[in-house]
């Protein structure tokens, strides 16, 4: 890993109802057994996290910010319907073709799903939508969520952020048919 570079985390909500979503990523070990952590949520569920890349031992959330981006995850996919994701880390110097990557690791999921990039570091946001997702999220909904999502990190608020930008994703996309 470079000098200055962060790991990434991807967040999503497992396809079943009442699942544990799961989070994966860098240098979030939190219990003795070295990369892979265990966060009950407020509402008794247990957000999983796997260490991805143990050269970085910095940890990006508490286990309660981890617990309001799993909660709003988590909401935001039920009441729509669609799949949420998220990834916090380093795009590189091709952040959309990155996120896309990303949003391609989905597999068949990803045609439902909103992937949401935010690289802290680089100072990019990047909203990929699927095949089906785009229907329901198009660019003016993703321009509006970004934009909010700026408004609160500016402000030194990640995970207020992040928190917003699935609100008004949501929002826009509706509840589920």
């Amino acid at each position: 890993m470079a000098p200055g570079e962060t790991t990434g985390q991807v967040a999503r909500r497992q396809a079943g109802s009442g699942e544990t979503p799961i989070i994966s990523g860098g240098g979030l070990a939190e219990e003795p057994v070295a990369g892979h952590s265990r966060i009950p949520t407020a509402s008794g569920r247990i957000s999983e996290a796997a260490d991805l890349h143990s050269e970085d031992d910095h940890v990006p959330f508490s286990s309660s910010q981890l617990s309001r981006i799993d909660e709003a995850l988590t909401r935001t996919s039920a009441e729509t319907g669609l799949l949420f994701t998220l990834w916090v880390g380093a795009l590189g110097a091709r952040t959309r073709e990155r996120a896309e990557e990303l949003h391609a690791t989905l597999g068949d999921a990803a045609a439902d799903a909103v992937l949401i990039a935010v690289s802290p570091g680089e100072r990019v946001v990047e909203v990929v939508t699927g095949e089906e997702s785009v229907r329901r999220v198009d660019d003016q909904g993703a321009k509006i969520a970004v934009g909010s999502m700026v408004s609160r990190f500016t402000e030194g608020d990640l995970v207020g952020g992040i928190v917003e930008g699935l609100r008004v994703l949501g929002d826009h996309a509706g509840s589920k048919h």
